[in-house]
Formats: C-alpha cells, sequence, structure tokens
C-alpha cells in the first residue's frame, strides 16, 4: 500500500490533535509550524523567574475533548475556586456558586452582587444547564448573551456586578454580543467542572499532546507561503509534495483563493505584574464592574500554582478587553487602577512583560457544537481545522483537529 503524504500546517491544538488521531490509524504526517514550538495561542514563556501565559487563559475540565486527550494527573491541574471577587474602590464582595459550595449559600443571599431572585434564577439556570447535553444547547435559539440575561430575568445589578465583566473576560467582547449558545455551553461547564490551569503553565496542554506523537515529523520555522495543486510552497522558496493537507492555521493565509476571507479575532491586553505577596490569598478572579476602569479582571496565578514564580514573589495577571494601546502610559495607568481598587501604592505594582495579542478569540457568528467529517474539506486534498470552525475554545480546537484527521482518513481509505 502507497505510503500517503500528509501534512499539517500548524502546531496548535488542533493540528497536534489532529496528528495524533493519523498516528492512531497507522499514518506518519508532517507538521509544519511558522514559530519555534507548538501550542498555537497556548503558550508559556519564561521571563524573569515567572511563567508567563501568552494572555489569561483556563483549561475548563468539564470540556469533553480536554478529557478524551489530556491526562490531568499528569498535568498537574490546580483549579480556581468558583465564583468571583468583586472590587470596586473601598468595597470588596464574594460572588459563590451555591450549588457547588452550599455552604457559601447564606453568604449569597446577603451578598450585594444581585437580588435574592438573581440568586435563584442562577440556581434554576445551573440545573437546568446540567440536565441538557452540549448538543441540545448548542441547538437551541441564538440570541445574544446580553439580551438572554435580561430576557430571563437577571436584574441589571447582577448583569453589571458579575455577568459583564465575568464574561468579557472569557468572550473578549465588551456588549456581551456573543451567541447565548456559547455562553450557557460555558457556563454548563463551570458548573460541572472547574477552571484550572497545569501546574507549569499552559503550555503543558500542547506539550502533552506533542508527548503523545511517535511517527511524527515536526518541522519549526517552517512558515508557508501557500498551498498549490502539487504540493506546499515555503516561504524559503522550498516545495514539498502532499497527497493530503489540513490547514490548521489561519487558511486564507496559505490558500490564495480565501485570501482576506480569514476569520474576525478579539483582542486582549495582558499585563504581568510582581508584588510582594497577593492581596486576594484565594485562587480566586477578580473582575471589575466599574466601566471607567480599564482593567477588566485580574488574578494572582501564583495563589494557583506556586510554580509560576520562581522569585518568592506574586505573580499577578491582569486583562484589559477595551480597545486601547499597550504602551507605557496604559501599564502606568492601570497601576493607579490597581492602587485605588487595593488601596497599594502604584510603585509596588512592578511591571514583567505586557502582551497585546490582537488574535485572541475568533469571531464565530454562527456557533456549532459538532461537525461532519467532510464539513472540514475545502477541495479534493485540502481540509480545515481549527476552533474558528466551530466556537472559540481548546474543546472546538480539538474536536475540529479530530474531524479533519477523520475526513483525511475517510479519504485516503476509499483512494489506496
Amino acid at each position: 500500500m502507497k505510503e500517503a503524504n500528509i501534512v499539517i500546517i500548524g502546531a496548535g491544538i488542533s493540528g497536534l490533535v489532529a496528528a495524533y488521531e493519523l498516528e492512531l490509524a497507522g499514518y506518519s504526517p508532517t507538521i509544519l509550524e511558522a514559530s519555534d514550538g507548538v501550542g498555537g495561542r497556548v503558550r508559556t514563556d519564561k521571563v524573569a523567574g515567572f511563567l508567563l501565559d501568552r494572555g489569561f487563559q483556563v483549561l475548563l475540565t468539564a470540556y469533553p475533548e480536554a478529557q478524551r486527550y489530556l491526562d490531568y494527573d499528569a498535568l498537574k491541574l490546580r483549579n480556581f475556586e468558583s465564583g468571583a471577587m468583586i472590587f470596586k474602590p473601598g468595597d470588596i464582595y464574594i460572588v459563590q456558586d451555591p450549588i457547588r459550595n452550599p455552604l457559601q449559600a447564606l453568604t449569597m443571599a446577603f451578598s450585594k452582587v444581585g437580588t435574592a431572585m438573581d440568586k435563584i434564577r442562577i440556581w434554576n439556570l445551573t440545573n437546568k444547564l446540567k440536565k441538557m447535553s452540549d448538543e441540545e444547547i448548542f441547538s437551541e435559539p441564538s440570541m445574544s448573551t446580553m439580551d438572554f440575561l435580561k430576557k430571563y430575568g437577571f436584574t441589571d445589578r447582577i448583569i453589571e456586578n458579575f455577568f459583564a465583566p465575568f464574561f468579557k473576560g472569557i468572550f473578549l467582547e465588551n456588549e456581551l454580543q456573543t451567541s447565548s449558545r456559547m455562553f450557557k455551553f460555558v457556563f454548563k461547564m463551570f458548573s460541572i467542572g472547574h477552571a484550572a490551569v497545569p501546574e507549569n503553565g499552559m503550555q503543558q496542554i500542547p506539550n502533552q499532546l506533542l508527548g503523545k506523537l511517535k511517527k511524527t515529523r515536526l518541522r519549526f520555522n517552517a512558515a508557508v507561503k501557500r498551498i498549490e495543486s502539487d504540493g506546499i510552497l515555503l516561504s524559503n522558496g522550498e516545495k514539498l509534495p502532499a497527497d493530503k493537507v489540513i490547514v490548521a492555521c489561519q487558511p486564507d493565509r496559505v490558500l490564495p483563493q480565501l485570501s482576506g476571507q480569514g476569520s474576525e479575532y478579539h483582542r486582549v491586553i495582558n499585563i504581568y505584574f510582581s508584588l510582594e505577596k497577593s492581596f486576594v490569598g484565594k485562587p480566586i478572579i477578580g473582575l471589575i464592574p466599574d466601566k471607567d476602569f480599564l482593567i477588566n479582571n485580574f488574578v494572582f496565578l501564583t495563589d494557583v500554582s506556586k510554580a509560576y514564580s520562581q522569585t518568592g514573589k506574586a505573580l499577578l495577571s491582569v486583562s484589559i478587553t477595551k480597545n486601547v494601546s499597550a504602551d507605557d502610559h496604559l501599564i502606568k495607568l492601570v497601576q493607579i487602577e490597581l492602587e485605588a481598587l487595593t488601596g497599594i501604592n502604584s510603585a509596588y505594582f512592578i511591571p514583567v512583560k505586557t502582551y497585546e495579542i490582537e488574535e485572541a478569540l475568533p469571531r464565530v457568528d454562527e456557533l456549532k457544537y459538532n461537525l461532519l467529517p467532510t464539513q472540514t474539506k475545502v477541495h479534493d486534498h485540502v481540509y480545515l481545522a481549527g476552533d474558528y470552525l466551530l466556537y472559540g475554545s481548546l474543546n472546538a480546537a480539538m474536536l475540529s483537529g479530530r474531524r479533519a484527521a477523520e475526513a483525511v482518513i475517510l479519504a485516503l481509505q476509499s483512494t489506496f
């Protein structure tokens, strides 16, 4: 039987999963990656004794595809506490999940985050979503998340204090125009699982997927110029043969016929600061509901996993979803906001590194939970993989990689 020449463009999550599935079927693909390592948008840098994820990211442990491909014990996952701390100048209060933490129900009942009816509605919504399959959630009528929250009966108080800042940080857009399907899916994932990070940073996720590959050839710093009818042209002029190609990157970058048709993305600015010690003291996210503030949310990653710092100091991750420029002036403004929120002198927040991530999360208008393998096919020898095909998440990246590999396997089985 002829050995198929399969090339995967991109060593992100979807590309790695596609390679793994191809290996399981007996193939030995090649991955071409333009950068110097695996992970795509899921990368971690080592800077000044700290581990810095490129943008604040978490793994939702309830993701079914993550459970399929990842060994959680080997990742040494460190969980966040459910709920959030709400920070306003001179005022801090906590919103808890009364279902996961029944002992906190009384605290929630008197919380300023919302009304008593808001708490009941959270309880009811959580229970309803737990009983629904993911497919059922994605088949429900779609409206904006903001419209859904209002239609469900949540008050402006809980929307402004909790839902808006919390989901702005997840969706990376400020008006909550993201589909209610995505809101319900994510809300369910938070309610049945945990938000977590690997002990040594998010990079451990693609690293673990890479470790599963035994017959895949990887080429780093191998940027693709375009896919041609008889192979792949690299940016250095080298040409490679390919029977089948899985495009696990932005397809318009390598397919001339799709020029100008690439996915739009939400952006985020992620600023890391070091501090002598955490002013939170627990692994929980801090939300800033005041719309006049630049900061949307922050978290001490060293409260979640001590391994994020080798310096003995605390590492604070700050996320900004507003459309501003990442410069020294922004850092100073953020330091002033942190002082206003915590009472800690702004000079004590020492900048470590700023990430301005233009392609943080794909904008997907028509969200869907699944797709058929044949729906990944562009033409006879080219297939697509990426979370933009479904909805922005690790789960969708993995699922799309699996579907693209299945499409290639089916095509090859009928050819050879």
